[in-house]
This record gives C-alpha cells, structure tokens and sequence, in this order.
C-alpha cells in the first residue's frame, strides 16, 4: 500500500509544531519522530482552525 500524500502543507506543519512545542523534535528526528499525542494534537488544532475560518467567512457573508 503507497503512502497518501499529505494535505498540509510543510509550512503549515512547522507552524503548528512550533504552537505546540514539538519543533525541535521535528527538527532534530524528523516528522517520524513525534509522540502519536503531538500528531493527534496537531490535527486537532488544524480542525479548530479551520472551523474558525469557516465561521468568520460566514459572518462576513451575512
């Protein structure tokens, strides 16, 4: 089975890691290195970023 291709961008992926406190992590072993909890951690804050943007685009609608 291949490997998806991610839907975050690199820059977005070091912005978020950096939020959360696991940049250096990144940055000495590689995104293979991360705890599970840091990935989910960071999934997590993309959804609530997303839904964010959504919710002001649709106060800027009305």
């Amino acid at each position: 089975m291949g490997r998806r291709r991610g839907t975050m961008s690199e820059g977005f992926k070091n912005e978020l890691a950096k939020e959360l406190g696991f940049y250096d992590t990144v940055q000495k072993q590689g995104w293979g290195g991360i705890r599970s909890k840091d990935a989910g951690n960071m999934v997590k804050r993309a959804v609530e970023m997303a839904e964010q943007r959504m919710a002001e685009e649709n106060r800027n609608r009305h």
